[in-house]
């Protein structure tokens, strides 16, 4: 059965489209769109034509699954110039998304009305692509130069009432959509069609097109499809429209090709998988999450609670010291003064925000809660204590959470005799900003529990993605041997500034020894103190832990690996640091050598690969895709470059292996043995992807 229909009603043919869940532009759906489109064209009976869809939503964008696949007839970019052909004017009827390709099929229909809560917009630039089926040579004839530039270079949607103030859609209305949109259509059935791409381009001047180049060269830092959107809407003002469809369908050919746009397709996806977890389904209870504690009101559970209090949740923090209560109610304070500058809140909603917070020490005030979530310090007996309380004085079936970043949720879990309704709940700093939660599954954490972080972390509008227990479970284990490369290479001759400098370029959100000062060096320092697994290396992670026992903790205190000016968040290099690291260098007997930007990289990115692949087979991780998902959201790797994993993979797992096997014979196997996950792949040609379909 086609998922495109076509009813007649009266001189208005309706055509519909439902492809649930988002009426995505899949094959079957080009083609029933060709087939209906020329039906009406032919019956004589019709005069206009309305395209809608059912559901909720309109087109949402192309079916990015068929990307990778060869591609089939009929194309996009015909069936919007098809639609627009048609000899009847037909009208799209929009609500909930257009995106990507629906917007391009409503813009090739002759006149748009939208309901007051539909959206659109072309968010194609985050995916490493560019409107391919004529977008950026409509959007600038409908919204003029700087809007299309704007929309297409944000990817963020429109809501319909400022697309109705753009050019782009030719009413909204708040009544029944199908009955305004049949309206619509006999009242331009006696006229011409109306197409866009007869619709002049207004004149701009040329310096438009510069401020752009200028804007994304930062703010979309080793990207390119952000260049090739704007050369294609300059060429739609110097160009004849079909020649700026063809230039832009060519460009769009070598955004698809490239590895950047495979990256963050892999990456749009893989978010998507973190759901999956197995034994968890639809049919798996929830727990009732309507009210939450949060113990220890410090910079992480301030946050915490101001990202629970924006998801309108009554939250109770607590804290065993008054002076910290007060600092952190002043933090969630100055959270909410801060949305509300920033135009993301109103007075109110700080108002009703603010309402919903109380504070106290007494856990017998959580008797009736249903989350509790410990961020209190990173210190295993500090941590047990307060499970033991919260087990004697929490309703059963309370969820018990811990904020750890590190330490062991079963060890935590013992502390109560309610293993069950022990789970991790990491946040990753800042709480109330970063999206990634990572939800710490112990050996006897009831599914429930697992099934309803998941849902509590889309409330709070986080990916959460389950994984398993053991020493920073997934992204600060890897961060470990991330973090170890960094001050290997620094005793061995690299610069701090030099290494941050060459990951950044490579794409790194920050380079590891500017997220060292940032996060505080004390705070490694103190879990490194806690472990009693520590490497049998005296150079293992010797700057840092230096440092910090010199007071040097980062922005805090303003040294750290740099130096901070008094309210600067830039550091400036330390010739003091410098000297010590020589110093260090010398005592260790490490020979100074001269370090390029490749060895670099690889130590440091190979060595979240090796990671990455042995918590693969101690199934910590799910998939590969899930420590992508991590490694992007929680730690800044270049989403472009689609996750440590995928990244690999990309490379090619034999040219990662033998790159690994060369570091082992020049440093030694204590950090280089490679894994016999990546072996076994790299010998048989295979990749990460792969193991997560036969594992």
């Amino acid at each position: 059965m086609s998922p495109v229909s076509l009813l007649q009603d009266g001189e208005v043919a309706v055509i519909t489209i439902d492809n649930p869940p988002v009426n995505a532009l899949s094959q079957p759906v080009r083609a029933g769109l060709v087939r209906c489109i020329a039906d009406a064209e032919q019956d004589g009976q019709v005069r206009s034509i309305v395209l809608m869809c059912a559901g909720r939503t309109f087109i949402a964008g192309a079916d990015i699954r068929e990307f990778d696949r060869p591609p089939m007839e009929p194309h996009l970019p015909d069936i919007v110039s098809r639609i627009e052909a048609c000899m009847k004017p037909v009208v799209a009827a929009l609500h909930g998304t257009a995106f990507g390709g629906g917007l391009e099929v409503a813009m090739g229909c002759h006149y748009r009305i939208a309901v007051e809560t539909a959206q659109v917009g072309l968010p194609e630039v985050k995916l490493g692509l560019l409107p391919g089926a004529s977008g950026t040579q409509r959007l600038p004839r409908l919204a003029g130069v700087q809007k299309a530039l704007e929309i297409m270079l944000s990817g963020d949607p429109l809501p319909a009432p400022e697309a109705l103030a753009s050019g782009i859609v030719d009413r909204v209305v708040q009544t029944d959509l199908a009955t305004a949109a049949i309206a619509l259509a006999l009242e331009v059935s006696g006229r011409p069609p109306r197409r866009v791409r007869d619709l002049p381009v207004a004149a701009v001047d040329p310096s438009v097109f510069e401020q752009a180049r200028s804007n994304v060269a930062e703010r979309a830092r080793g990207l390119f499809s952000p260049a090739k959107i704007i050369r294609c809407v300059e060429m739609a003002t110097d160009l004849s429209f079909d020649a700026g469809c063809e230039a832009e369908r060519q460009l769009f050919l070598e955004c698809k090709a490239s590895p950047q746009s495979a990256g963050l397709r892999h990456a749009f996806f893989a978010e998507r998988e973190t759901g999956k977890v197995p034994g968890i389904d639809g049919d798996t209870p929830l727990r009732p999450v309507n009210s939450v504690a949060v113990i220890g009101a410090g910079t992480m559970g301030a946050g915490i609670a101001y990202a629970c209090l924006s998801a309108r949740l009554p939250v109770r923090i607590m804290d065993n010291s008054r002076e910290g209560l007060e600092q952190g109610v002043a933090t969630i304070r100055e959270l909410f003064d801060a949305g509300v500058k920033r135009g993301k809140l109103s007075d109110a909603d700080r108002t009703a925000g603010l309402a919903r917070l109380s504070t106290g020490n007494d856990y017998e005030s959580l008797a009736d809660t249903d989350l509790v979530i410990e961020a209190a310090f990173e210190n295993i007996a500090v941590k047990k204590e307060i499970f033991s309380a919260l087990d004697r004085v929490c309703k059963p079936g309370s969820i018990l959470a811990t904020n750890t970043s590190t330490l062991d949720i079963d060890a935590i879990a013992s502390a109560t005799n309610r293993a069950a309704d022990v789970i991790g709940l990491h946040f990753f700093s800042p709480a109330h900003v970063m999206r990634l939660l990572e939800i710490v599954r112990g050996r006897a954490t009831a599914t429930d529990v697992i099934a309803t972080s998941l849902q509590f972390a889309k409330r709070l509008r986080k990916i959460g993605v389950v994984v398993g227990n053991g020493f920073g479970f997934v992204g600060n284990r890897m961060l470990y041997s991330y973090g170890r490369e960094n001050q290997l290479l620094l005793l061995e001759g690299a610069a701090p500034e030099v290494i941050d400098r060459v990951l950044y370029d490579w794409g790194m959100a920050m380079g590891p020894n500017a997220v060292g000062d940032l996060a505080g060096l004390d705070v490694g320092y103190r879990i490194r103190r806690e472990r009693s697994n520590l490497p049998d290396d005296p150079r293992y992670y010797r700057v840092a832990d230096l440092l910090a026992g010199m007071g040097r903790f980062g922005q805090k205190t303003g040294k750290g690996m740099y130096l901070y000016e008094k309210g600067s968040r830039s550091g400036v290099p330390d010739p003091e640091v410098q000297a010590l690291i020589e110093n260090e260098s010398k005592k260790l007997g490490i020979v100074r050598r001269s370090i390029d930007a490749a060895e670099i990289i690889d130590r440091c990115i190979y060595g979240l690969v090796t990671e990455g692949a042995r918590i693969l087979q101690d199934g910590i991780a799910l998939r590969p895709g899930d420590i992508d998902v991590i490694w992007i959201n929680g730690y800044g790797f270049p989403r472009h470059r689609g996750g440590p994993m995928h990244y690999a993979d990309a490379v090619g797992l034999d040219r990662v292996y033998a790159r690994v096997c060369e570091f082992r014979d020049r440093f030694g196997a204590q950090y280089w043995q490679p894994p016999p996950l990546l072996e076994q792949l790299a010998r048989d040609g295979g990749t990460f992807s792969q193991f997560v379909a036969s594992g």
